[in-house]
C-alpha cells in the first residue's frame, strides 16, 4: 500500500524559510518523476514544484527562484526548501507522484503569518 507522509510545515513571518520533507513507501522517490503541490484555502491544488525521474526540474512562476525541490535516493526522501516566504505561500503542502497517485497523504501546513 503506498503511503506518502510529508513533514516540516509550520509558522513562519514572511521573508523567511522552511524545508519540507516527503517520505514515501518503496521506492516510489527514486523511481518516479515526483512534485510538492499546495492547497491554498478555497483554492485548488496546484502543482508548484517537480522533478524528473532524470533529476531534472521545474517550477511553478509563482514560487520560482524561492523554492528548491530535491531528492535523497539513499533514503527515498523528498524534500522542498523554500526561502523567501510570502503570504500567499501559506497552504498545504503534499508530496506526490507526477502526475499524481490517486492516494494522497495528510500534507504538513505552512503558514506564512507576521
Amino acid at each position: 500500500q503506498v503511503q506518502l507522509v510529508e513533514s516540516g510545515g509550520g509558522l513562519v513571518q514572511p521573508g523567511g524559510s522552511l524545508r519540507l520533507f516527503c517520505k514515501a513507501s518503496g521506492s516510489i522517490v527514486s523511481t518516479y518523476a515526483m512534485g510538492w503541490y499546495r492547497q491554498a484555502p478555497g483554492k485548488q491544488r496546484e502543482l508548484v514544484a517537480h522533478i524528473y525521474s532524470i533529476g531534472l526540474t521545474n517550477y511553478a512562476e509563482s514560487v520560482k527562484g524561492r523554492f528548491t525541490i530535491a531528492r535523497d535516493i539513499a533514503t527515498d526522501t523528498l524534500c522542498l526548501q523554500m526561502i523567501s516566504l510570502k503570504l500567499e505561500d501559506t497552504a498545504i503542502y503534499y508530496c506526490n507522484t507526477n502526475p499524481p497517485l490517486s492516494y494522497w497523504g495528510e500534507g504538513t501546513l505552512v503558514t506564512v503569518s507576521s
